[in-house]
Parts: C-alpha cells; structure tokens; sequence
C-alpha cells in the first residue's frame, strides 16, 4: 500500500529498500512499458476543468491515488494502418521521438484508453466530424470488447467506419517512472478537449470514483494531503493552471518540451538523494537504513 509523504504524493514504502538494491547492483532495472494519459479538459466558470479517476486502493500500482485515463500501448495499437485526421504520421513520429510505427501505436493509446476508461471518444464519421453520444448499448459492447483485448482500435475504427481525430490531442509532456520501481511505464501525456456532446463517466474497472476539478483545486487538496497522487500527476496539474480556456492549453502543446523525466538517485553524504529532474519539490532524502524526509 502507498504511503503519502508531503503534501499527497504517492510513495511506495519499498521504495527505499529497492533504491539501496539498485545502487548496490542487486536490482536489475525493467524495461518500461510504453504507454499514453490524457489529460480531459472542459471549460467552466472558474476555467478549465481536468478528468480525473481515483484508482482503487486494492490496485498494486498506486493505489488510491488521482492520475488521467490512459494505460499502456496495445502491441495491436500500430497492427494496420488506421484511418487518420490531423498530423501526419510523420509529424507525430518527429514529435513524439518514435518511429512512424511507434507514433500510431503512442496516439492510438491515448484515444483508445481515453475511450475506454472515460466513454470519451476523440474521433469521427469524417475528419472535421466528432462522434456524438456514446452511451449506447451498441458502444457499450465495443466498449467492453476493447477493454476485453477482443477487439483492436483498429478494427474497433474500421468497424464503425471512423477517423481517428490526431488533431484533437496535444503531446504535453513525458515521463518514465524510475529504474527502480517494478511496474515501469514510458509515458506521453496528452491534452485534449470534451467534445460536445460527449460527456464523461467512470468506466474504468481500475477507478472508484472520477471528478471534473479545475488543476488549481486539485493542486490545492493535493498541498493539503488530501488528494494522493504521483509525481507526474501533480507536475501536469501545476503546469495546467497558467490556462484560462482548453484551448489555450490546446494552443501551448506543440512548444511543450518531451524530454523525458526520469527519477535519480544517488548516494549523497550517507543517504540516497532521490530526485526528479526540473520538479525540485519532489526530492527525498533517504537515510540508508531509514524512512524519506
């Protein structure tokens, strides 16, 4: 079970022992997953508001903690050629620091998990077109057979004869969880809009409950303790809060910066020092036979 240390960040109390295991040569790293998150946003009264899911507490990645739809790459992802709208597939490989192959494989996530977990589906009859309600039973079963592993994206788009909408995505930002942890993802955070007439509902089997909360107050509950969430999570939401509109968020992604973050630690002084490049307020001092501080 996670433990939150300041504020609500998420920290898994093995942590520590894996980090010595690691420096010492003990541990082997894995070789992270690829996979894609997508940041839901919708324009209120007190601006932008963000989709978030909380993952229930019996799950053995980050339980309890507030993260965005999204999940790992489908090796099916990128098994044919999928009718597209927006960049190409040569601008998203560029973007994303992949191969054409890996660009679909990374785009096709965040829509298909987006769909999958949120009912939220960025694509449509035509390439200026969106799908509207997708709450039938009909999209439930596609629904279902996605999650199921039955049914790729590919042939889910071919079926209903839909174009998956490039254009409404924005690449945000990259991170890779740290060499030491056991579950390890090369994550591309995306954002994009809710298109009207969709609306948003918990479909995850992974989540207990989801809110639409603006990224200020879910920094705030998070500065409190009251929102547990991982590093990446907190930074996306810190960054989100300089947008008044969607759009304006929308407009920012294509100058974001997709160097990937990832954790180091060192031994410093008699204790490991873990820290995350640019998010200084994540740092932890780890005592060699003790708890962070």
């Amino acid at each position: 079970m996670a433990n939150a240390q300041a504020g609500g960040q998420w920290y898994p109390p093995e942590w520590p022992g894996r980090i010595r295991a690691l420096a010492s040569g003990e541990l082997t790293p894995v070789t992270p997953k690829r996979a894609a998150t997508v940041m839901l946003l919708k324009d209120t009264g007190a601006g932008p508001a963000v989709h978030m899911l909380r993952r229930r507490t019996s799950m053995a990645f980050a339980g309890g903690a507030y993260a965005y739809p999204g999940g790992g790459v489908d090796p099916r992802d990128d098994d044919r050629h999928v009718r597209w709208a927006g960049p190409s597939l040569d601008w998203w490989a560029d973007r994303l620091g992949v191969d054409r192959a890996g660009a679909q494989a990374i785009v096709c996530a965040a829509v298909r998990e987006t769909y999958e977990e949120a009912g939220v589906l960025l694509a449509g009859p035509a390439p200026d077109a969106v799908v509207g309600d997708t709450t039938g039973a009909d999209w439930e079963a596609d629904r279902a057979a996605l999650v199921a592993r039955e049914l790729s994206f590919a042939e889910f788009l071919d079926r209903r004869g839909l174009v998956l909408r490039s254009d409404l995505l924005g690449a945000w930002t990259r991170w890779i969880t740290p060499e030491f942890e056991q579950r390890r993802y090369d994550t591309w955070f995306f954002v994009a809009a809710l298109p009207e007439g969709q609306r948003t509902r918990n479909a995850s089997t992974e989540a207990d409950r989801t809110v639409w909360i603006t990224p200020r107050e879910a920094a705030g509950g998070y500065d409190r303790g009251e929102l547990l969430m991982m590093p990446p999570t907190i930074a996306t939401l810190r960054q989100l809060t300089a947008y008044g509109t969607a759009a304006e968020a929308l407009g920012a992604a294509p100058a974001r910066d997709l160097t990937p973050v990832l954790a180091s630690a060192r031994l410093v002084d008699g204790e490991i020092v873990l820290s995350w490049p640019g998010h200084d307020e994540f740092t932890k001092h780890i005592p060699t036979g003790g708890a962070p501080a």
